[in-house]
């Protein structure tokens, strides 16, 4: 049911798929059976978007049981996706309450507050994901952290938790695209340019990736590639964000007129 759970809640884990957690608590919860099917049936329909039928669905399962974690925990994200903040955060606590061991729900309250601008309250919930010993997925909880750190603007502790999730699995794509716009960030071109690589060498590509290859080429004077670098970035994403700093940058490095 936590794995289960997990899933549908990494689905909203700072836009990526690899946020998604799960952990072995302790003892397993004692729920009716009928309240776990609801709850289930009510993931379901949250994943594919149908809130009034999960909302309907989790009410029930709560009416049967209402200190079943794992439904609060769901309960918590349909909140999340009608814009309820209040509600989500209750029923995270609520969830935590019944169930202080559940690092799936660390994880993602950690996520939720970090969306919040709360990004103190949201590390301490990343760290208490990863405090248990049994949770089978704490590069998850490290990158959550990297990327809610970073956000926030704190480079070295957000550097502190990416290369932890990166000792863990080195080829989590977000935290490797991460870590090269840290280390250019610092000052680093080279290695920048090497988690780049890495990040490339799993199949990805973005706006973000391909702009963030153009300012390590040219700081490393390799003006062959950051042509096609910019090049990919103008042809592939010519809306996005990073194409106007794109062209931005272009126009301000030409030689005024007379």
């Amino acid at each position: 049911m936590t794995r289960l759970l997990a899933i549908v809640l990494g689905v909203a884990l700072f836009g990526c798929g690899t946020t998604g957690t799960s952990n072995k608590p302790g003892p397993p919860q004692k729920v009716d059976r009928l309240a776990e099917l609801h709850t289930q049936l009510g993931l379901g329909y949250l994943r594919e978007g149908r809130y009034e039928t999960a909302w309907k669905r989790l009410s029930r399962a709560l009416e049967i049981e209402p200190h079943y974690a794992a439904a609060h925990s769901a309960m918590a994200l349909l909140h999340e996706q009608l814009d309820e903040p209040q509600e989500a955060e209750a029923h995270y606590r609520r969830a935590l309450a019944l169930n202080p061991s559940d690092s799936a729900s660390h994880n993602n309250f950690g996520r939720f507050l970090c969306a919040q601008g709360r990004s103190t309250d949201a590390e301490a919930e990343f760290l208490k994901a990863v405090a248990n010993p049994l949770y089978d997925s704490p590069e998850i909880a490290y990158t959550n952290a990297g990327l809610c750190l970073y956000a926030g603007g704190d480079l070295g502790k957000a550097e502190g938790y990416l290369r932890r999730a990166l000792q863990i699995n080195p080829n989590i794509p977000v935290a490797l695209l991460k870590m090269a716009s840290v280390t250019l960030q610092k000052g680093h071109p080279l290695p920048a340019r090497a988690y780049l690589q890495r990040y490339q060498a799993l199949g990805r590509q973005s706006a973000e990736s391909l702009w963030l290859g153009v300012r390590i080429e040219r700081l490393l004077g390799d003006q062959n590639a950051a042509a096609s670098y910019t090049m990919l970035l103008k042809n592939n994403f010519p809306d996005s964000n990073e194409t106007r700093l794109l062209l931005e940058s272009d126009s301000n490095q030409k030689p005024s007129g007379r």
